[in-house]
Order: C-alpha cells, then sequence, then structure tokens
C-alpha cells in the first residue's frame, strides 16, 4: 500500500507515518512545517519515508503531488487545531482545516486514491447532551475549531457521493502522548507533567472541573491503521476510551500545585465519546487507560 500523509510531521501525523512503515506501506509525508517538527520524522525518513514541503490549502500543488505520488490511502491531519485561535481568527481556521480539506479531497480523487481519512475531533458534538456521546448525537459546535471540522466532514460525505471515494472520519476525544508539543495548544496531560517536571505549577481554566476523554496516541494511531484496511466503513467513527476525567484529577494524580486561571471561549464542560461503534465496525478499541498511564496516585483518575 501507498499513502500519503498530511501534517506527518505533526503529533499524531509522525507516529502514523511511524505505524503505517511498521505495517509495510511506502509512506509519503506532507507538511508546511507551520507546527510540525522535522526531528518526529528521523526515524521515518531513515527508514524510506519521503518528505514533501508543501501547504494542503494549495489545490494546484496538491494535484500535482497526488498524481506524481498515486497514493492509494490519503490520511489528512494537517490542520488548524489550537481552539483560542479559532475563536479570534475564523477566517484563518477555515482556510487550513476547510479549503485545506477541500484540496487534499479533490487532489485525491483526482489521482484516483481508494481510500480517505480524516482527522476529525469530538468538538463537532459543541456541548453534548448525552456522554458518553455517541455519532448519532446531533453536530453542533460552538468553537470556530468544531465548525470547520464538522464542514469538513460533510465535504467528505460528498466527495464519497459524488465521486465514489472511500472516506472516514474519525472524531478523535482528546489524544495524548509522546512528541505532542507543550508550548502549542497541546493536551492538558502533556502541560502538566512538563511542568511538574520542571518544578512549576500548573494553571487551571475555569475551575477545572471540564472533563475529557484522554486516548493515547498508540490507540488514535490503531484507529487509522484498522480504518485503512476496512475501506467499506465510511461516515464518522468515534475514537475515545469511553472515560470521563476531570483536569483537576489530572493536576492531582501528577501531583501538581495548581493556580486558578479564568475560562476560556469555546471550551465545553464535559466531553466523553462512546466508541463501541468503532469496535463494532473496525474491530478497534483503546488499550491504554489514563490512569495507569499516569504518575502520580492512580486512584485519582476515574476508571
Amino acid at each position: 500500500m501507498k499513502a500519503l500523509v498530511t501534517g506527518g510531521a505533526g503529533f499524531i501525523g509522525s507516529h502514523l507515518v511511524d505505524a503505517l512503515l511498521d505495517d509495510g506501506a511506502v509512506v509519503h509525508v506532507v507538511d508546511d512545517f507551520s507546527t510540525g517538527r522535522l526531528e518526529n520524522l528521523e526515524w521515518a525518513l531513515e527508514r524510506g519515508s519521503q518528505l514533501h514541503t508543501a501547504d494542503v490549502t494549495d489545490e494546484a500543488a496538491m494535484i500535482d503531488l497526488l498524481s506524481e505520488v498515486r497514493p492509494d490511502l490519503v490520511c489528512h491531519l494537517a490542520a488548524q487545531i489550537d481552539v483560542r485561535r479559532s475563536m479570534a481568527e475564523p477566517t484563518a481556521d477555515a482556510r487550513m482545516n476547510v479549503t485545506g480539506t477541500v484540496a487534499i479531497l479533490e487532489a485525491a480523487h483526482r489521482c484516483g486514491a481508494s481510500r480517505f481519512l480524516l482527522a476529525s475531533t469530538a468538538a463537532v458534538y459543541g456541548d453534548p447532551s448525552a456522554l458518553p456521546t455517541p455519532e448519532s448525537h446531533p453536530v453542533a459546535p460552538i468553537s470556530g475549531y468544531g465548525a470547520g471540522k464538522a464542514a469538513a466532514e460533510i465535504y467528505l460525505g460528498s466527495a464519497s457521493r459524488r465521486n465514489g471515494l472511500s472516506t472516514l472520519a474519525l472524531r478523535m476525544a482528546n489524544v495524548y502522548g509522546p512528541r505532542q508539543d507543550p508550548s502549542g495548544e497541546a493536551g492538558v496531560v502533556t502541560i502538566f507533567r512538563r511542568a511538574v517536571a520542571a518544578g512549576e505549577p500548573v494553571t487551571v481554566f475555569g475551575g477545572g472541573r471540564q472533563t475529557r476523554d484522554y486516548v493515547h496516541v498508540r490507540d488514535a494511531v490503531g484507529a487509522f491503521l484498522a480504518a485503512a484496511h476496512t475501506p467499506g466503513v465510511m461516515g464518522a467513527l468515534n475514537v475515545a476510551t469511553g472515560r470521563e476525567t476531570s483536569v483537576l484529577a489530572v493536576a492531582d494524580a501528577l501531583g501538581a500545585t495548581v493556580l486558578p486561571g479564568p475560562e476560556r471561549p469555546g471550551e465545553i464542560e464535559r466531553s466523553c465519546l462512546d466508541p463501541r461503534a468503532a469496535w463494532g465496525a473496525l474491530g478497534w478499541r483503546a488499550t491504554t487507560t489514563l490512569r495507569k498511564d499516569l504518575e502520580g496516585r492512580p486512584d485519582a483518575i476515574a476508571a
């Protein structure tokens, strides 16, 4: 299998590149290095992965590149992931997350790709009324980031109906793990771990009782691999653990000193996704639990 991964120098993308190589795929990476890091690809490049520095919003460039590479599988992870920036600069967010998706989708269609996977997000559900949230829950984003990903999902469905392209959106919960950048819009687990290691306090915004569903990057990547090998599965699936953990519980488990911070716009109070559909459709489930993975007091983390 020949695969192309956009955003492949990023946190999740680079892990996916490694996993695809382990799976025997020929892997091409596209990244503009606005947030991705070359060191994330060091091992992949040594193993023969090919790197293309390019902007996914440039449709002509994407068509030329994919026409040359001719991938069977396109995994689209290039994105603007900062929720705060999406609220402050909605046009820039939409350009990356909507226009970028449309451009790479069109290129995938023209080059004859057979499978297209999108890294989507729990943010498409907005502030859900059901927890854990199933895929049948209405899509009602409250942030620009969530709105952009919801729009990208609609374009995937349109491409499937119009062109016959096999597409699937993977709605990921809060992914954490190695290579996550704590200086950017990183997950709270990575930010808190780095702060504790440096002997610094952590800032907990909005009271810290907000809950999230924390899924390890190994598990998230496993969902992409399972989806790559099940092209008949289309639409959208949650990638999550189904477990709800508060920000304060994470800080307590790590033994962090907490400083209070203000509420942040666009942030929801509770988020936890129902992963059962992915098990039925892909045979995938998360195997890493946050309570076992965190340092400190594991009993402070919800089971």
